[in-house]
């Protein structure tokens, strides 16, 4: 397990967030579609708290794109780098995720975050943000819309509808399991939205959310229940 130190640099205000973000965002490669689903290695990130003691632990979970069977894995553990603050949560997970991507014995391939890219009030959530700092290709997978809209996808798996800021797509809402409520997906780095879903789609054989997001979690909440008292 890794120890993170937060940046000197670190943002501490959010008037520092946002302008981190806004130097960021015009970064973000939307031109690419990424690699195909089921090739390579694809990598779920997932982070737990304990804001009692001032401790957050990340996981990364490396996975064999088309067995998706476990090939490598690591935690890191470190100080909550940021307060809470609707809209740059980035700012709480990042230290620690960095950390954990650089842990890895080998590429992570494409990054699936718990969380948003694109589909952000500012356009620049985990996937992305994470994505333009590691050169990583990067997607979203989220257990809720945040502030936008959609229509409710048909019942069969596979199903989308898209997920709207007014009339811009933001990302999709997609069923991965039939009549089960859907994920929301969102291009975060060097990804297309139509590839989003369809990794979403690939790591999602059993479950609604995706193997790399349910063992990325798993994982850091045993970290987390390892890390000792402050």
């Amino acid at each position: 397990m890794t120890t993170v130190r937060i940046p000197a640099d670190w943002p501490v205000t959010e008037e520092q967030a946002r302008a981190v973000q806004d130097a960021l965002r015009a970064r973000v490669v939307l031109d690419e579609p990424g690699p195909p689903p089921g090739t390579g290695h694809v990598t779920g990130v997932d982070v737990a708290y304990d804001d009692e003691r001032d401790v957050v632990a990340a996981a990364a979970v490396v996975l064999d794109a088309e067995s998706l069977d476990v090939v490598a894995e690591a935690t890191a553990v470190g100080r909550i780098s940021f307060p809470y603050v609707p809209g740059l949560l980035a700012f709480r997970e990042l230290p620690t995720v960095l950390a954990v991507l650089d842990a890895l014995p080998r590429p992570p391939g494409l990054v699936v975050c718990d969380g948003y890219g694109l589909a952000h009030p500012r356009r620049f959530g985990l996937a992305s943000h994470l994505g333009v700092l590691t050169g990583l290709p990067t997607i979203g997978v989220a257990k809720n819309p945040f502030t936008f809209t959609h229509d409710d996808p048909d019942t069969p798996r596979g199903s989308t509808a898209p997920l709207l800021d007014g009339r811009e797509e933001v990302g999709r809402a997609l069923r991965t399991r039939e009549a089960v409520k859907p994920v929301f997906v969102s291009v975060g780095h060097r990804v297309s939205l139509d590839n989003a879903c369809a990794h979403t789609l690939a790591l999602t054989p059993a479950y609604r959310l995706p193997e790399t997001t349910r063992r990325a979690d798993a994982l850091c909440r045993r970290a987390l229940r390892g890390t000792a008292p402050a």
